[in-house]
């Protein structure tokens, strides 16, 4: 069957597979997006510029639009993209706003739409609230649009790769509960996040929630500390100044977990706070060999990167349904970190 002929095939599937496109809140109508290749029933079309480009053999033009190149967690994800495209010949680029502005975000990605310039499209949001509408907009258009790294499960995208945020954050309070010793009833776990406002934030902060249930433990945050490192450990150091009976800190995200490691290894009570964090960046990886850190959690970024274009392309040149794609959780300790990837 020829690709052509199974994306026909795809648009009029039955409801079982028409439910990988989420009905968007918000969505963008057809007069707010230029233009419009949805089918009536709401089901996906693809664009006729993109069907002409497999027609003619051509390599798929694949994004990923990531909430802020500049993190160094981008790294490993463009290196993941970077060897798909490799391997599938797909022309492949990571795009985004440094500094996590969604508005920016939003408007590089239309330009896109406008442009005709994308075949296949990965977001990973800024702000969940605020990309709900151009994803609407991109599958609208006719253009294969998935989120990758941050989930947006209340839009338009036809599947998520990356991390089950709230199970890892589940995860997470329980590895801690299981470093804890003794009577723990009445003392306090901080939590830290770079960003509290974000959609994954909410997400993991979520699972490590339940995950602490019945522990006795009170959870103190999640306290935002922003992206900067200085500013960050600023934030740890005062919002620690500030508390007694802390026998836990977690970090939920690289930054946060670097800030208030940085802060338990000069506090000289290491020995006496379990601490968990997540991804593996070089300084993670340092206070995890010093024993600062008890554990953190990898997100394996370099086949989020992977299996974004991997999913998009396969849809593209294959007809290959659009599924989901969990990265898994890694605990990564000192028993372990040797064969561990660091992530910068």
């Amino acid at each position: 069957m020829s690709p052509r002929t199974l994306l026909r095939s795809l648009a009029a599937v039955t409801a079982a597979t028409a439910a990988l496109a989420l009905t968007g809140c918000g969505a963008v109508t057809a007069a707010d997006s230029g233009s419009s290749n949805g089918s009536k029933d709401g089901s996906f079309k693809l664009a006729d510029y993109i069907q002409q480009r497999i027609d003619d053999h051509k390599p798929m033009r694949v994004k990923l639009s990531y909430h802020d190149p500049s993190l160094a967690f981008a790294t490993p994800i463009s290196v993941g993209m970077k060897r798909a495209g490799k391997e599938l010949g797909a022309d492949v680029a990571l795009i985004g706003p440094t500094g996590g502005d969604a508005a920016k975000q939003v408007s590089e990605i239309q330009t896109l739409i406008q442009q005709k310039a994308v075949d296949g499209l990965a977001v990973s949001s800024a702000s969940s609230d605020a990309l709900k509408p151009v994803i609407g907009q991109a599958y609208k258009a006719g253009i294969p649009i998935i989120s990758f790294n941050t989930d947006n499960p209340d839009s338009e995208q036809m599947g998520f790769v990356g991390q089950d945020l709230k199970g890892s954050g589940k995860a997470q309070a329980e590895e801690l509960r299981k470093q804890l010793k003794g009577d723990v009833a009445g003392k306090s776990v901080v939590v830290f996040s770079v960003d509290t406002g974000a959609g994954w934030s909410h997400d993991r902060f979520s699972g490590f929630e339940e995950g602490m249930k019945r522990s006795g433990l009170k959870i103190v945050g999640p306290v935002n500390v922003g992206n900067e490192p200085n500013a960050a450990y600023n934030t740890v150091e005062s919002t620690m100044s500030g508390q007694s009976k802390v026998v836990a800190v977690a970090g939920l995200d690289c930054c946060s977990t670097t800030a208030a490691a940085k802060w338990v290894s000069r506090s000289g009570h290491a020995d006496g706070i379990a601490m968990g964090g997540f991804d593996l960046l070089t300084q993670t990886a340092e206070y995890v060999d010093r024993g600062v850190l008890d554990f953190t959690i990898s997100q394996n970024p370099t086949e989020q990167g992977y299996q974004a274009v991997k999913v998009l392309n396969d849809f593209l040149t294959k007809g290959t349904k659009i599924t989901g794609v969990d990265t898994g959780a890694q605990f990564i300790t000192r028993a372990n970190l040797s064969d561990a990837t660091v992530e910068d």
